[in-house]
């Protein structure tokens, strides 16, 4: 599939030897805000990536501004506990993180919320001057849920990871 059309990623295979899988966010308007529909998207895309013997590694990107600026909260602020709950709200959003491919996130701008759980999923993560990480779900009256305090407390440390969780404060690259 990759080449296919989507509506909220654009999928490539690049480089000399058409050997590098792309996956770019592109929800712009949202500043990559990660809906259902494109997580159910990047599942689709990371599987034909899997799955294609001409893939050794994929890149995840997003844009100048954002990579991914978190969970799509206009499409959760009607949702109770009990709904996320029964409905696997969160289920598949660990599909990049048992990819058996490398994965390099390429980070630049916005990686908040979900967007840094979603960074932090992949095996290697480069980030760019602009890039600014966070899990500012605090300020919303939640934690990080999709295992975003787990690994942000192993990629940064455990102080740093729980002054950001608990003061919803970013770090830039």
């Amino acid at each position: 599939r990759a080449g296919a059309a989507f509506q909220y990623l654009l999928v490539q295979k690049t480089g000399a030897q058409k050997n590098v899988g792309l996956i770019q966010l592109n929800r712009p308007q949202a500043l990559n805000a990660l809906c259902e529909g494109l997580m159910a998207e990047l599942r689709q895309a990371l599987e034909a990536m899997e799955s294609d013997p001409e893939v050794g590694a994929i890149v995840l990107t997003g844009s100048q501004k954002a990579f991914a600026a978190g969970a799509d909260i206009k499409e959760m602020q009607n949702k109770t506990f009990q709904e996320c709950y029964n409905s696997g709200f969160l289920a598949g959003w660990d599909k990049v993180s048992v990819v058996r491919k490398p994965i390099i996130a390429a980070v630049n701008g916005y990686a908040l919320g979900g967007g840094c759980e979603l960074a932090m999923m992949c095996d290697i993560i480069y980030a760019g001057e602009k890039a600014q990480f966070g899990q500012p779900e605090i300020l919303l009256g939640t934690i990080p849920g999709a295992g975003g305090t787990q690994r942000l407390t192993r990629a940064v440390g455990k102080s740093l990871a729980m002054e950001m969780v608990l003061t919803g404060e970013r770090i830039s690259a």
